[in-house]
């Protein structure tokens, strides 16, 4: 018999390469770009540097206003973290465990700070917290990152829940444990992966959060992301390549690790 080449399902094969090489370059490609800047030993950032030095990355030890700035950065974070796994782990149980229909509007409710845009969340808190007497300050901005945080630990939270054996929390109860004995000895440990998932996207999410920050600060709480698009626009000083380096390495040290302990990808699926 007479083969014939397979046109149609070679050039599916050969478009669909050449889009993920495209997308590939695209997600790596400034991260490269990034990290090599900050290795320049010159005083402004253009690519290629023409050499490489560990100058500005022991510059940051002195960059006392960017060192505050990561400090309340890592602060609010840690704020957000604590308050969005409170907050989404108890919403989870509570819409896991009904089979009222209102439930799933009481998700969708949950999840709505992902649909609605950060610019018009923020400036709407601004707003709301401007009518109640509150200031920009500390306490406001991690409120604004709470509610646009609290839906990463819902979402990997239900995730767990859906695969937890329902018969087990039967066999606790019907032993004559109580409801928080059986949470924190069998629910807890079991849905622990999810809750510590979501935990370190609310993490990031909030460490990296501009929108929301952005009308939420004041100049005592400026946040690192802030500092650094200020320092960017008016300096143009290449500490800011170099404290993006210091980022990247530790998300990345942070995902390989998230990935070991708590299985991360299986949750971003």
């Amino acid at each position: 018999m007479r083969r014939y080449f397979d046109w149609e399902g070679w050039s599916f094969t050969a478009v669909f390469a050449l889009l993920s090489l495209i997308t590939i370059l695209v997600l790596i490609g400034p991260t490269i770009v990034i990290m090599m800047l900050s290795f320049t030993g010159e005083e402004t950032l253009h690519f290629p540097p023409t050499h490489y030095s560990l100058r500005w990355y022991r510059a940051l030890l002195d960059a006392n206003e960017l060192q505050d700035a990561f400090i309340i950065s890592i602060k609010v974070a840690a704020i957000t973290v604590v308050a969005s796994v409170v907050l989404g782990v108890s919403a989870a149980m509570t819409i896991a465990r009904s089979k009222s229909p209102w439930m799933r509007g009481l998700e969708t409710l949950f999840m709505s700070p992902l649909i609605l845009p950060a610019l018009a969340f923020g400036f709407a808190a601004l707003m709301m917290f401007s009518l109640l007497g509150f200031r920009p300050s500390t306490f406001t901005l991690s409120i604004g990152h709470i509610v646009v945080c609290v839906p990463f630990v819902l979402r990997t939270t239900l995730a767990s829940l859906a695969q937890l054996d329902p018969a087990l929390l039967d066999c606790s109860v019907s032993l004559g444990a109580s409801d928080l004995y059986t949470f924190r000895r069998i629910t807890l440990p079991l849905i622990g992966r999810g809750v510590a998932s979501g935990g370190f996207i609310a993490f990031m999410s909030s460490f990296d959060n501009v929108p929301v920050s952005l009308f939420l600060q004041d100049a005592r709480t400026q946040v690192l992301p802030i500092y650094l698009w200020d320092i960017i626009q008016n300096q143009l000083d290449s500490r800011a390549a170099s404290a993006c380096g210091v980022i990247i390495i530790a998300t990345i040290v942070l995902m390989v690790l998230m990935e070991r302990f708590a299985g991360f990808s299986r949750f971003m699926k």
